[in-house]
């Protein structure tokens, strides 16, 4: 599978540093974006400690089949790329709680993270939080991941709107997390990208304010390069407001 990629990470209007951490690593097929919190710099460690973990675990099990010793049970209903990342996520987990007893400075950090890794012709998204994995199928923008947050769930419920979901001061809580505790859930699907496909991964800080109708029209403009792509996307979210850091990852699936 062949895939062209772009990337733009910003610290959007209101915050003095940017907590948003991601990795695009053609060679391995991984791309990440992870939103760290915990105020101060702890959240940016968080995330980066996210990062770096994931890419590392990935990139040292490349062509690593079932029969291998992982650091957590093989799960034979899932593909070997799934038990991969989904490993990955869960020693990131146990990476933050190590830095979190070395410090007291960094106690409370944790971070999402959603992450695509792409083989010779499949793929496969594992998220835990809220950040978000989207893709543009034709003209329809499809969101393959559900958020780990407090007003999301409300929506799935039936009990929020999603238009109140946006404005809920309680927004951005998240459920689920990467922060040092127990092993976590981490959402995985298999899934077969097709070529002309484009890929969307983002931290909160731009669906918050952009909406989805907004975000799948840049994502159709085939005359626009990825990276124009990506800087029209922030450039929206800054309009918006620009609350919170920003991070989009834009995947084009060119050739199978």
């Amino acid at each position: 599978m062949k895939l062209s990629w772009a990337v733009r990470t910003d610290p959007g209007l209101r915050r003095s540093s940017n907590e948003d951490s991601y990795c695009s690593r053609p060679d391995i097929g991984l791309y990440i974006v992870a939103d760290g919190m915990g105020g101060h710099v702890a959240g940016e460690v968080a995330s980066r400690i996210a990062v770096d973990t994931i890419q590392t675990f990935i990139s040292e099990t490349a062509g690593a089949d079932r029969h291998r010793t992982w650091p957590f049970p093989y799960e034979t209903s899932l593909s070997v790329e799934a038990n991969r990342l989904k490993a990955a996520f869960r020693l990131a987990n146990r990476q933050i709680a190590n830095a979190m007893a070395d410090s007291s400075d960094l106690r409370g950090m944790a971070t999402t993270a959603s992450a695509i890794l792409a083989s010779n012709r499949n793929a496969c998204v594992a998220h835990v939080g809220d950040s978000r994995v989207y893709v543009l199928r034709g003209d329809d923008l499809v969101q393959l991941t559900n958020d780990h947050s407090w007003v999301e769930e409300q929506v799935r419920a039936g009990t929020m709107t999603p238009s109140a979901a946006r404005q809920h001061p309680w927004r951005n809580v998240v459920t689920r997390a990467l922060a040092g505790g127990d092993d976590p859930e981490v959402d995985v699907t298999d899934i077969a990208p097709a070529q002309g496909e484009r890929f969307l991964l983002c931290s909160d800080g731009l669906f918050a304010v952009v909406t989805n109708e907004q975000i799948a029209g840049f994502l159709r403009d085939r005359r626009a390069s990825l990276q124009e792509i990506c800087d029209r996307l922030v450039a929206a979210a800054n309009g918006g407001g620009g609350p919170d850091n920003i991070t989009t990852l834009v995947l084009q699936v060119d050739a199978s």
